[in-house]
């Protein structure tokens, strides 16, 4: 048969066979053995099981095949010149088929054409294949097995979200993300604690994804929207997982090629500071040391600069150790903590404005649409130029390539302003929750925890002579400024406690409307500042 897939021309193996044994009992054809192969008759010497026949035939131990049609043989030059050739030797006596019998003595010419129709059948069929593959791929469909998270839509043959775990998937990049948290890491939650397992195939899948596999996931393009397929980048059509700025900050994070730096110890703060003076990364020691008093061992971390550029000399080797590092973090989150009340301030502004910015979005979403249109009547006007010959083919692909950019970048433009509002919302109230519940989280939390509050508050820490400098948030260093005179008249007139008399109530109005104030004038957080 012409296919490897088990599930393919089953049952018309048994047809074949059924209807050969009839012709040979009608011929007195005495059969030594049926034979069934499913590999690809299109590449030569990859048949064991034909070339195997063949050689026992050479050997004497038969002298005729009998088979469905010529092309079952043979869809290459190599494997149908020889058995042409052994044809002609004598060696094999007779090829039957159903339509007919091939001697020795017959016109080689027609047995040549026959192979060589069988051959041009896959060289057709190559062309063909090709073809549809690269349709497929400019209209922005992945012509293949949809990566883990979608599946393949079998009606409309597009590629659609996986409802069971596209939010899974999803998860592990915001994991990665974070920058807390090693592909190692990230597997070994989806793994154990989501039971995420790879698609189940007939004879595949429904097992634990590899770390290999991950990397693949992470490296691919496709889940923040392009199709990249033979060393070319096509724009997709289905809906993104990820921004591709989210996808480049992952590529970052993963190094050059998608390797994760190495890292020694799991401790909370590696990787995330830099030396001040040299501008190396900070790391970990772990030391263990016997107690004389009680004869139990204790495990004492320290940090230090790696010193790995070897063109600069620097002078940074104290090492400070865990506790004190933690001391200098929860002193720069003190300088940023805003009391509950606040934040309850700020969140009732926050969705009186969320009305509006829905408002201006609607606005932008309208232009960037219509523009979209106007692009896309553009390339299908310029297509029609072509097929009328009115431009030549250099233009024409010079003017594609151009229009074909802009409309990848105002579908990417409309894909943003849709979920603008649900992300600045969410960014804002998660600014002000940080502000208001960091530091205590940070005072009682994990290593893993006391990590994401650093790379939260900012993005690049310092360290220098055992202290350590943070540059903040650019919007925790706003709330810094304007929040702090108004928190000194909240505690001198003690506006917490209640009932207030007149005098409080006035006062605690006035710090109400300036907090409003400053909260409506300031422009919301971006996806860099929450």
């Amino acid at each position: 048969k012409s296919s490897e897939g088990e599930d393919r021309q089953v049952q018309s193996i048994d047809d074949q066979i059924s209807r050969l044994k009839k012709l040979a009992g009608d011929f007195g054809l005495t059969i030594k053995q049926i034979l069934t192969e499913s590999h690809s008759a299109k590449m030569p010497y990859a048949r064991p099981i034909f070339n195997k026949m063949l050689e026992r035939i050479e050997g004497g131990e038969a002298n005729g095949i009998l088979c469905w049609q010529i092309n079952r043989l043979s869809r290459n030059p190599i494997d149908s010149a020889r058995v042409q050739w052994l044809l002609q030797q004598g060696i094999i006596k007779s090829i039957q088929t159903i339509d007919g019998e091939r001697k020795p003595e017959d016109n080689a010419v027609l047995f040549s054409v026959e192979a060589g129709v069988s051959n041009q059948y896959i060289i057709d069929l190559k062309k063909n294949i090709k073809r549809g593959l690269d349709s497929k791929l400019e209209k922005g469909w992945l012509p293949c097995l949809a990566p883990l998270g979608y599946m393949n839509e079998p009606y409309e043959r597009t590629i659609v979200k996986n409802p069971d775990v596209f939010p899974l998937v999803r998860k592990m990049w915001d994991l990665m993300l974070t920058g807390n948290y090693r592909p190692s890491q990230i597997l070994d939650i989806a793994s154990n604690e989501w039971g995420l397992r790879t698609r189940k195939t007939r004879k595949t899948g429904g097992k634990p994804i590899s770390l290999s596999g991950l990397y693949r996931i992470f490296n691919s393009q496709f889940y923040c929207g392009m199709i990249e397929y033979g060393g070319i980048v096509y724009q997709g059509q289905h809906e993104p997982m990820i921004t591709p700025e989210e996808y480049d900050y992952v590529q970052a994070l993963l190094g050059r090629k998608g390797r994760p730096r190495p890292q020694k110890h799991n401790s909370a703060f590696t990787g995330l500071i830099h030396c001040k003076e040299c501008g190396c990364l900070v790391t970990a020691e772990v030391k263990t040391k016997l107690i004389k008093r009680d004869g139990k061992l204790k495990i004492f971390t320290y940090y230090r600069c790696t010193r790995r550029k070897k063109h600069i000399i620097c002078s940074q080797r104290e090492r400070i150790t865990k506790d004190d590092l933690e001391i200098e973090i929860e002193k720069e989150l003190e300088k940023y903590e805003i009391l509950p009340e606040f934040r309850d301030w700020a969140l009732e502004v926050l969705n009186e404005n969320n009305d509006k910015e829905i408002e201006k979005r609607t606005k932008i979403y309208e232009t960037q649409q219509r523009t979209l249109n106007e692009n896309q009547k553009q390339l299908d006007n310029l297509t029609k130029m072509r097929y009328r010959d009115l431009i030549d083919d250099e233009q024409f692909l010079r003017e594609k390539a151009i229009l074909q950019k802009e409309i990848a970048s105002l579908r990417d433009a409309v894909r943003q302003t849709e979920t603008r509002s649900d992300k600045w919302l969410e960014l804002t109230e998660k600014t002000f929750n940080f502000a208001t519940y960091a530091r205590k989280a940070f005072m009682v939390g994990d290593s893993q925890t006391k990590r994401e509050i650093l790379a939260a508050l900012c993005q690049n820490p310092l360290m220098n002579n055992k202290k350590l400098f943070i540059n903040a948030e650019k919007w925790f260093v706003k709330i810094q400024k304007d929040y702090l005179p108004l928190k000194e008249q909240y505690e001198r007139f003690e506006l917490a406690k209640k009932p207030l008399n007149k005098e409080q109530t006035a006062v605690l109005g006035a710090v109400r409307s300036q907090w409003w104030r400053w909260r409506e004038l300031n422009p919301r957080p971006d996806h860099n500042d929450a």
